[in-house]
């Protein structure tokens, strides 16, 4: 127990909750990080992690990734994030996806879920009805599958990190090399080849491979080879920490830009990507796209609207690449200082944003703690 909250101390969060559902085998936990701009809202991942102290960890990542995500989108939310252990393949149940919806409701609005890894559509469709502290469904005043916005907030980004790595913003003839080729990859590599790009794939899914080469007649590696493929721009679209000392030295690309999370294993990892003069696109600014999609909900979605906020990134990107060679820092800690500023901005201010004024949402100052529930 000492460990845990020394990592809630070291993240920074506000409270993290376990949930146990015998009947329906739900082993969730739901990780706030902030409530400082707004109720924590981020996507839950079913997962078949090694040991509950990985889904921990990854919880914990996820949802402080949450928080600077939304700041940098400029959005009135905080971060949060659920995990739920297990194969989402093979053990999710209707009345799995239920407990969790009793689980979200119990936080009592802190914390508002979403679709990631591992969970669909249809599974948020279910959660909607046992929760209102859900979004991207496609039941009444859903946004549905985010995955495109995400991928169309990716290709933007992509592009401004190109014209600063002194490529140019055209992606015609550009190699592009795409790491998972799921929901999100899949709507990446649609933007690319449409665009004229040279796909290099790869994924641990067969049936997502074969369908990227029918449609874009992509070439495909192993998924260990993706890393030395030579190529323009490495987009990591799967899991995170995948840029480490391993991977790092294997890179032959001249920028990064992908929609996975937590991409960078450490930050001194930053400092290699420096070293081997390749631009990166940090993480949870270019894939806010779903972020953006998602949270468009809580105030009536409009598609026009979103869309329009989600071209933006190509400008954040741009911003944060400048901002860091002009004051000498890497690309992730400009990203991270421009979070910051945001927040600081919130916490010295005597006027909190508007979607934070909701009753049910109210505690954002609540000490930090961690609860053990059902």
């Amino acid at each position: 127990m000492m460990g845990i909250f020394h990592d809630l101390e070291n993240y920074g969060h506000e409270q993290v909750v376990f949930f146990h559902d015998k009947e329906s085998g739900l082993k969730a936990i739901i990780g706030i990080h902030s409530t400082v701009l707004g109720p924590a809202l981020g996507g839950c991942r079913m997962w078949n992690y090694a040991d509950e102290a990985a889904a921990v960890r990854d919880v914990l990542r996820l949802s402080r990734g949450m928080t600077y995500k939304a700041a940098v989108a400029g959005l009135n939310l905080g971060g949060g994030k659920a995990v739920i252990i297990g194969d989402a393949r093979t053990q999710k149940t209707d009345e799995m996806m239920a407990a969790f919806a009793r689980a979200v409701e119990s936080v009592g609005g802190r914390y508002i879920t979403a679709e990631d890894v591992g969970m669909s559509v249809k599974d948020i469709d279910l959660v909607r009805q046992y929760t209102s502290h859900a979004v991207g469904g496609s039941n009444e005043g859903g946004s549905g599958d985010p995955s495109v916005m995400t991928a169309f907030g990716v290709f933007q980004g992509m592009k401004a990190a190109l014209k600063h790595a002194g490529l140019g913003e055209r992606l015609e003839g550009v190699k592009v090399a795409v790491q998972g080729v799921g929901n999100v990859g899949y709507h990446l590599c649609s933007y690319l080849s449409a665009a004229g790009a040279k796909l290099i794939i790869t994924d641990i899914y067969p049936k997502s491979v074969e369908r990227i080469v029918q449609e874009f007649g992509a070439e495909v590696v192993a998924p260990d080879e993706i890393y030395a493929v030579d190529c323009d721009v490495f987009a990591p679209c799967a899991l995170g920490a995948i840029l480490n000392n391993r991977t790092i030295p294997q890179l032959k690309c001249k920028v990064v830009a992908g929609s996975a999370n937590n991409q960078l294993e450490t930050d001194a990892n930053g400092f290699a990507l420096q070293a081997k003069g390749i631009t990166y696109a940090p993480d949870y600014a270019i894939n806010a796209g779903g972020l953006i999609n998602v949270a468009a909900e809580l105030d009536g979605y409009n598609a026009e609207l979103v869309h329009l906020k989600v071209s933006r990134i190509y400008q954040t990107i741009e911003d944060i690449l400048q901002r860091s060679t002009k004051e000498g820092i890497l690309p992730h800690q400009a990203a991270d200082a421009l979070a910051e500023q945001r927040l600081d901005e919130v916490r010295n201010s005597t006027n909190a944003p508007k979607s934070f004024q909701n009753p049910s949402r109210q505690n954002a100052d609540r000490t930090k703690k961690l609860v053990i529930a059902r």
